[in-house]
């Protein structure tokens, strides 16, 4: 690319970093900045710059060169990189358990045990009875046998840790025999064969996509046979001709033949749906009570907790599992394993303390509540008196997330943004860049902000930011 004489001299006028440097330690601004960082806002500045300058995609004047701009930029890439990465966010996407935005939310009293064992020594791995040395497995063991009715209970980092720990110890270099429909992919496309095979455990997959039966589970056993393992397809649904067979007929053919049975619930639940309006759901009480060796399922999805793997089932099977060394490599940590006991605890008079657990509060609000909220937001947003913007009131569809309940269709109420002379799509760029950026969906040329998932303390969030953005524009 040949260089104009312009160029030229708006490259040359270009500061070095020691001369940004030096206009730096000038500027109170930069006193308690490292070092470290300040170069690397200075390079980039410098080189986002000259990249602007050689690609004379933006006219660059040499007023732009100066001291004073250049120290103003360097201010700016100072703040975003001394800005945390990891930041909280408005969800106004009505997806209650939404993977990408962290999943659920823990409840009030599960955060504060949670700064308290945080900033304090706890008896994690310390067995207080005895004075001697203990497992962070009993920390949540007792509650989770109480809960689900199982006999041993054990906790690792996510459920795919669960599935793939409990399928090495059981079936590594044996036959699992699983339906064809129930061969699923989870997210970051991560899929059951795959985690199997990692296992050492040996795929017979049975049946069809759509219809499997108890004979296909018995014409399947062999001398090697290992587990007969069932998956509970929680992120999709397969309706019209189908057929599959029950849990409690696989445990039924397991014991006649002595192989164990596991199930992965991947969502689990201890909560019944049905009796909230909702689709029923499986819940690890029932799977454990057909009498299956081992079930698995996640902590953070309709659970309402922390991410982890949680493994309930028979004692002799659970004793294995724990001591294999692969357990190590992904055991949970006590940060996770606090909040995943505090947010248990209210399972055990669940009736009561539903609303304690953001996730399920979220999954059974009325939706008369979810209409007065969003006639306050709607309020707020019109009392800010910019004539360019039109608010109104929409019907809308919240989702469960995080591959629960796929079926499920929340009927939800949210509110719709338009500004005149202004795109949705720049309104959109200017919710993510808020300060607590907010995070909504697009339809019909409006942004959109579905109720269900906003918090009380959030709707001043969302005001303040539609005032700061039309102050702008």
């Amino acid at each position: 690319m040949d260089v104009t004489e312009k160029q030229q001299t708006l490259l040359r006028m270009l500061p070095g970093v020691d001369n940004i440097l030096e206009l730096a330690k000038a500027d109170p601004f930069f006193n308690d900045i490292p070092k470290s960082v300040l170069v690397r806002s200075i390079r980039t500045v410098v080189e986002n710059l000259r990249t602007i300058i050689i690609d004379n995609k933006q006219d660059i004047t040499e007023t732009k060169l100066s001291d004073s701009p250049i120290i103003e930029k360097v201010k700016n890439s100072v703040k975003e990189m001394m800005t945390p990465n990891l930041k909280c966010i408005v969800n106004a996407t009505g997806v209650v358990i939404h993977t990408n935005l962290g999943r659920s939310l823990l409840a009030d009293g599960v955060v504060e045990n949670l700064l308290a064992i945080a900033s304090r020594y706890s008896n994690l791995e310390f067995d207080l009875s005895k004075g001697v040395r203990g497992s962070r497995y009993s920390i949540v063991e007792d509650i989770l046998c109480e809960i689900s009715g199982a006999e041993a209970a054990m906790v690792v980092n996510n459920n795919a840790g669960a599935v793939f720990l409990s399928l090495e110890t059981i079936s590594k270099g044996k036959k699992v025999v699983v339906s064809r429909g129930e061969l699923v992919e989870i997210g970051g496309s991560f899929r059951i064969p795959d985690v199997m095979a990692k296992s050492g455990g040996i795929l017979k997959e049975v049946g069809t996509t759509n219809r499997t039966h108890l004979i296909d589970y018995e014409n399947a056993i062999e001398h090697d046979t290992g587990l007969l393992l069932k998956v509970h397809t929680s992120n999709y649904s397969v309706v019209g001709f189908t057929a599959d067979v029950s849990l409690e007929n696989l445990v039924t053919l397991g014991a006649k033949y002595q192989i164990p049975v596991m199930e992965d619930l991947g969502s689990g639940t201890f909560v019944d749906f049905s009796k909230y309006g909702l689709l029923k759901e499986p819940t690890v009480q029932e799977s454990v009570a057909t009498g299956a060796d081992i079930v698995t399922f996640s902590g953070d999805k309709l659970l309402g907790g922390p991410q982890a793997g949680i493994i309930v089932g028979k004692k002799d099977i659970l004793d294995r599992i724990k001591k294999n060394p692969i357990a190590r490599a992904l055991r949970i940590d006590k940060l996770t394993l606090a909040a995943l006991e505090g947010t248990i605890r209210y399972y055990r008079n669940i009736d009561r303390e539903i609303d304690s657990i953001p996730t399920l509060r979220m999954l059974t609000l009325p939706i008369g509540y979810i209409e007065t909220r969003a006639m306050e937001l709607a309020k707020m947003l019109e009392n800010i008196d910019d004539s360019r913007m039109f608010v109104s009131l929409i019907d809308l569809s919240s989702r469960p997330g995080g591959g629960a309940l796929p079926l499920l269709k929340l009927p939800s109420k949210g509110v719709g943004v338009k500004v005149q002379g202004v795109s949705v799509n720049f309104i959109e760029e200017k919710m993510l860049n808020n300060e607590i950026p907010i995070i909504g969906r697009i339809e019909e040329d409006r942004f959109i902000m579905d109720l269900r998932t906003i918090l009380d303390d959030e709707l001043p969030i969302i005001e303040n930011a539609f005032d700061n953005m039309l102050r702008k524009v």
